[in-house]
């Protein structure tokens, strides 16, 4: 799995209070660098691909830069999926769609629009809302999730209420732990363990069944039968799976990174305004990658002062 960071949005366990410093537009990657990092992984085993936030809408030029992320299917690239806050996406996903988006991924951490206003810092629930119905009807996409970071007296009365959607609704709800970034004003005591999210769910539906998953998928995945979809656990926090993640992240102005949580960053984008040829930059990257450590800090141990904010690395 390769992600790519588009663009800024805020959510206030994403963006500090204060906001964050905009990158001027000549720090970004181009279309063609993006393209070009793109083929390289491709070509060497990368068979997915997602672009993340920020908000990859707000970037000019989507649908051509996933168009021409959809050629790279004939070198072995099996899926382009999409992190989106839905705000506008409900009028560009058809075309993106077509230009051959494949997976989706919609963040909504409540249904309540009051407590949406509170969490996002603007309106919007009712056009997320919309977004996920056209997502539905877009026969072409091969899943459409909901992600929904859980905090403890704010939006943990609603689990059951999430995962009522999937009675009729093929969509997988997967509840994400809160985890502590710069300036998200972290709380342990506002994180919610998955385990007693499942064991509030298994109160209320006791015949939930584990779903067998892939052994690098970072959520642990169960159906409730005769449920049309289903819901998953991604406790980065109080279980991590860092033995088997194999996601690397490209931010937006071109900084490689192998671990969420970790502030190290080495640039591919100077590299390529450098001049490195394609195996330079291999051998950056496999640099990167062998310097992954084992897994990450402690969820109190974490480097927030260092590392980005969230919105910055793209989730």
């Amino acid at each position: 799995m390769w992600r790519i960071r588009c663009s800024p949005y805020s959510r206030f366990y994403c963006m500090p209070s204060e906001g964050v410093q905009l990158s001027p537009r000549e720090h970004l990657l181009t279309d063609d660098e993006v393209f070009r990092l793109a083929s390289l992984f491709v070509r060497n085993g990368v068979r997915k691909i997602r672009l993340t936030g920020g908000e990859p809408t707000v970037r000019k030029g989507l649908s051509m830069l996933i168009s021409r992320l959809h050629g790279l299917r004939s070198f072995g690239l099996e899926s382009i999926g999409m992190t989106s806050n839905g705000l506008a996406l409900h009028r560009q996903l058809p075309g993106l769609v077509d230009a051959g988006l494949t997976h989706l991924n919609l963040s909504l951490d409540t249904l309540d629009p009051f407590k949406f206003e509170i969490i996002t810092r603007r309106n919007g629930h009712e056009a997320v809302l919309k977004s996920l119905d056209v997502a539905l009807s877009c026969l072409n996409l091969q899943s459409v999730k909901l992600n929904a970071v859980v905090m403890k007296g704010l939006n943990d009365t609603e689990v059951l209420d999430f995962v009522e959607l999937t009675r009729e609704k093929n969509i997988w709800v997967r509840f994400i732990e809160f985890m502590p970034f710069t300036g998200n004003k972290w709380d342990r005591a506002k994180m919610v363990p998955s385990v007693e999210l499942l064991a509030l769910i298994k109160e209320k539906h006791p015949t939930i069944e584990p779903v067998q998953t892939m052994s690098n998928d970072t959520a642990r995945s169960w159906k409730i039968p005769g449920y049309r979809g289903g819901i998953g656990f991604i406790s980065s926090m109080s279980d991590h799976f860092c033995s088997s993640c194999n996601r690397l992240r490209i931010t937006a102005d071109g900084q490689i990174k192998v671990c969420l949580f970790d502030a190290k960053e080495i640039s591919l984008r100077d590299a390529i305004r450098h001049g490195a040829d394609d195996d330079e930059l291999l051998q950056i990257i496999r640099s990167a990658v062998w310097g992954k450590k084992e897994k990450h800090a402690g969820m109190d141990n974490i480097d927030t002062k260092s590392n980005r904010p969230m919105i910055l690395i793209g989730g």
